[in-house]
């Protein structure tokens, strides 16, 4: 599955799930192949076929091309995949209510696919899931086909690299990372990979691609709770942590600059290192100790900024029961309108137990409804924040940077080390 030879008919594609991760692989690949998005929700399919995008990362003007000219279709109607050579799935792997892994979204597209599976295609699982998932969930599945894998049909893995908001790197210019059941099965998945991005790493096996998927995520996970205790362990004995990493990350070696917040949001970090937490315990009956220190040390971070404001209120005479509160920035992340897993939902859950009256502001949410805490919509952001009685920025969104909140609010806790002055506290 090398670059077309004049004449030769280019594979075609089905993305299997349209999100953040496949909606960007159904473009980078329409650029050079004819690639059919298919997603079970249809008012994202009745979106995208306006060339209305529902991702950050992929604006409307960069659909309506490939929409025009049809390199790219969608649809709801999973028989599409019937005609490809290469089947892409996207689709997405949440926790359940428990904690662990909820893979239903893959075994739902597995089966949809089973009997529509032709001979000679490449089946590639791209979300995130533990060791295994491939070969010993998805494999059956399509199985169930009378197709054999690694002989009638080809089976893969690579790990989805997408960082929302990431103006550098995309699917096109960052690593893909190819497992594949067979020597034949990963040979066509690089080749097929090829297409488009030039650099593609290949494992040794299926089980090491998704698990250095899972290690990749973790790392982060567990340099972010470092990073977090630190600043808890610094305030307590007057140490400014925001100095100590500047000065830290100036080694040019063996040290990598991570910061502090107000806990970890998103559809990976604090997701995929449980995929690897819950299969430790059942294949070896025992804890990943470190993802357990870490989980504990990231979800408290909310309660530790909610005392914290209310501590710099207490400075400022103030009692947090019936302050007014301005929380600014609620997404998972600057710049992107995705509030996943944010710890805003924490923090204002912290803050109402505490008393306080809370108000929000996000340019990317036009509504924001924290299940167990009443929050309004600040309209106007320079008269709401000159009213709070605190400012918390949670996210330092460029938006902001016009704002000089330290002019503009009374008092403002600052949970990104991002702000200077008089009535700023910074975690």
């Amino acid at each position: 599955m090398s670059a077309a030879t004049p004449g030769e008919r280019a594979p075609r594609l089905v993305v299997l799930g349209l999100g953040y991760v496949g909606l960007q692989l159904a473009a980078a690949a329409a650029a050079s192949l004819t690639v059919t998005g298919v997603d079970i929700d249809a008012g994202i399919v009745a979106r995208l076929r306006r060339a209305d995008s529902h991702i950050d990362d992929i604006p409307s003007e960069t659909l309506a091309p490939l929409l025009a000219d049809r390199s790219l279709v969608v649809t709801d109607d999973p028989s599409a995949a019937a005609h490809a050579d290469v089947v892409a799935i996207c689709v997405p792997t949440p926790l359940d209510g428990r904690g662990d892994p909820d893979t239903g979204s893959i075994t739902r597209a597995a089966h949809d696919l089973a009997p529509r599976l032709s001979p000679g295609t490449l089946v590639i699982l791209e979300s995130t899931s533990y060791p295994g998932t491939t070969e010993d969930l998805v494999l059956p599945i399509l199985e169930t086909s009378g197709l054999r894998a690694g002989t009638d049909f080809h089976l893969a893995f690579s790990s989805e690299r997408i960082d929302p908001g990431n103006r550098r790197f995309d699917v096109r210019n960052t690593p893909k990372v190819v497992g594949g059941l067979t020597e034949r099965c990963a040979d066509l998945a690089v080749a097929f990979y090829r297409r488009i991005t030039p650099e593609v790493v290949r494992a040794s096996g299926i089980r090491e691609a998704e698990m250095s998927k899972l290690l990749e995520n973790t790392y982060r996970y567990v340099n972010v709770a470092l990073v977090n205790e630190l600043a808890q362990v610094c305030e307590r004995l007057s140490v400014d942590v925001w100095e100590v990493i500047r000065c830290a990350g100036t080694k040019p070696f063996g040290f990598q600059t991570f910061t502090p917040g107000p806990g970890v949001g998103g559809h990976c970090i604090p997701v995929d290192p449980h995929y690897l937490g819950w299969l430790t315990r059942q294949a070896t009956d025992r804890d990943f100790h470190m993802i357990t220190a870490a989980r504990q040390i990231n979800d408290g971070m909310p309660a530790y900024v909610a005392d914290r404001v209310a501590t710099a209120l207490a400075g400022a005479g103030v009692d947090v029961d019936g302050a007014r509160v301005l929380l600014l920035g609620v997404t998972y992340k600057p710049d992107v309108a995705d509030d996943r897993e944010s710890p805003a939902y924490a923090l204002a859950s912290a803050l109402t137990r505490r008393g306080a009256h809370l108000y929000y502001h996000d340019p990317y949410l036009t509504s924001w409804a924290p299940a167990d805490a009443t929050v309004h919509r600040a309209e106007n952001l320079e008269e709401e924040a000159a009213k709070a009685d605190i400012t918390v920025l949670l996210q330092p969104h460029t938006a902001y940077e016009s704002l000089a909140l330290p002019t503009a609010a009374r008092l403002v806790f600052d949970t990104h080390g991002a702000l200077t002055g008089a009535n700023v506290v910074r975690l």
